[in-house]
């Protein structure tokens, strides 16, 4: 994918230009496919908003969590984890194997008991699926098996993809699409809700009033007093938009064809919010074989150019996505003065050159004046006090701006706020951090020539230690 200067639904005002198979049904009549969706946000998914866009508190960190099945197999399913959402790094292969029959479209969640459970489909697509199975873990890494639960549909022919919605009023439901016996492949999303806290009896599947058959994949949102739905139209391959004041429905369909951008063949859409705010959505490009995210700073009106997810586009299948703010994140004193120093090239350091940010190697015997530009105040971040900004002697902000990293005088926007701001997430090295560009997340400060930049994260280990700087006592 190029990489726009500006993502599409960056919000109104934000200038820094440094942004960043056949279809279900012909694939499952002829070949793979991938099933449905629901919600799962962070800690309490169904009441978001603003709890949620807002960089870690100091020593704490975000964690994204995945547990996909592999486009290689459905016989098991990996967990991932990533401080960004962009980055997903591997935390254990074959994490969970069933006992019997198969694992796809896994989706998590951490229960009010302190437990992660996993809910998926456990038959692959060519076979009739009436059950979905359940895992329980303490760690999100060791998992035990549940059960097998039938679902009551009369003459079910496939319940696939179910999805976790924690709904505001604390209810714990699952949303899954499901087909009969009369056409297997039309399918409509139904809703189970839980009727006791060990997730073991649920109710009467009740069918989501108005989104209708033959969509699958349906995710939803609840902001306020909306449930904003995300679902695969089978006909048109597109996912669509819709949304409801309860959430069985009624739902009116908002939008509909290439709405988004995102193009055709899209499925198994799934959305958190990161921390600045911003809305991202993850889906399967299953006709090209890759998983893309795409990102809505507007409530759901205008997105970002769709891109492949580094590290893990091509490896794993529908998934959705835990958020939780964890122990053990960046604490980098504010109001002092520090240096930093790369973690892969250790001599080298920051140094403000004519406005632009470079790495030159500086020492304690270099010049004063070098020393002095290589030696920097850490602020409270002027967009979101839970992020960093950087001040140089002169008072000037670390900002970016085509791509580069440099000082300018503060002007009292909103756009230069969040140009100079920065999320701190842990680096490569003991002591080392990263930082994450606040209007443009997966954008990290890194070292290219000996400059610094903001560029998007490409998943690799070199990236990683590129974007990884130890901040010292000054120089």
């Amino acid at each position: 994918m190029n990489t726009p200067d500006r993502p599409a639904a960056v919000p109104t005002g934000t200038r820094s230009p440094n942004s960043l198979s056949p279809s279900r049904r012909g694939v499952l009549r002829a070949m793979a496919a991938l099933p449905a969706s629901a919600v799962l946000l962070g800690a309490l998914p169904g009441t978001l908003g603003s709890a949620l866009a807002a960089a870690p508190p100091r020593g704490s960190a975000t964690r994204y969590t995945i547990v996909p099945f592999l486009n290689s197999t459905d016989g098991t399913v990996n967990v991932y984890e990533s401080d960004d959402a962009t980055d997903f790094r591997l935390v254990k292969a074959s994490a969970y194997t069933p006992p019997a029959n198969r694992i796809r479209d896994a989706s998590i969640f951490r229960h009010s008991n302190g437990y992660y459970y996993v809910t998926y489909t456990t038959h692959t697509w060519q076979d009739t699926s009436t059950t979905i199975g359940f895992a329980r873990s303490s760690d999100r890494v060791n998992w035990t098996f549940l059960y097998d639960y039938t679902v009551p549909i009369a003459n079910l022919s496939r319940a696939w993809a179910p999805e976790w919605f924690v709904d505001s009023d604390g209810s714990v439901n699952i949303i899954l699409s499901c087909s009969t016996a009369g056409d297997q492949w039309i399918f409509t999303p139904y809703l189970l809700r839980a009727t006791n806290s060990a997730l073991s009896t649920w109710s009467s599947p009740v069918a989501l009033s108005g989104i209708g058959a033959n969509h699958i994949d349906t995710f939803i949102v609840k902001l306020g007093s909306t449930y904003h739905a995300f679902t695969k139209n089978e006909t048109t391959k597109y996912i669509e938009y819709a949304t409801a004041t309860a959430l069985t429905g009624p739902y009116t369909i908002r939008r509909t064809g290439n709405w988004a951008g995102w193009g055709g063949t899209r499925e198994g859409a799934a959305l958190i919010q990161l921390d600045n705010g911003a809305w991202r959505i993850f889906f399967d490009g299953y006709g090209d074989g890759s998983y893309y995210y795409s990102d809505s700073y507007d409530t759901f009106a205008t997105w970002s150019a769709p891109k492949r997810l580094p590290s893990i586009s091509g490896t794993a299948r529908h998934f959705t996505v835990l958020k939780e703010t964890v122990s053990g994140g960046v604490n980098l004193p504010t109001n002092v003065t520090r240096s930093f120093r790369s973690a892969n090239y250790t001599t080298r350091y920051w140094q403000e050159q004519s406005a632009l940010l470079n790495l030159p190697v500086v020492s304690s015997t270099s010049s004063a004046a070098e020393r002095q530009a290589s030696t920097f105040t850490v602020v409270p971040g002027l967009a979101d006090a839970g992020g960093y900004s950087f001040r140089n002697a002169a008072g000037n902000h670390l900002r970016h701006w085509d791509f580069r990293a440099r000082f300018d005088a503060n002007d009292g926007s909103s756009t230069f706020a969040r140009d100079a701001t920065y999320i701190a997430r842990t680096g490569t090295a003991s002591g080392s951090v990263r930082f994450e560009s606040y209007n443009y997340p997966g954008y990290y400060l890194r070292h290219y020539g000996f400059q610094l930049r903001v560029d998007p994260t490409d998943g690799s280990a070199v990236f990683r230690q590129d974007s990884s700087f130890v901040p010292v006592n000054p120089l």
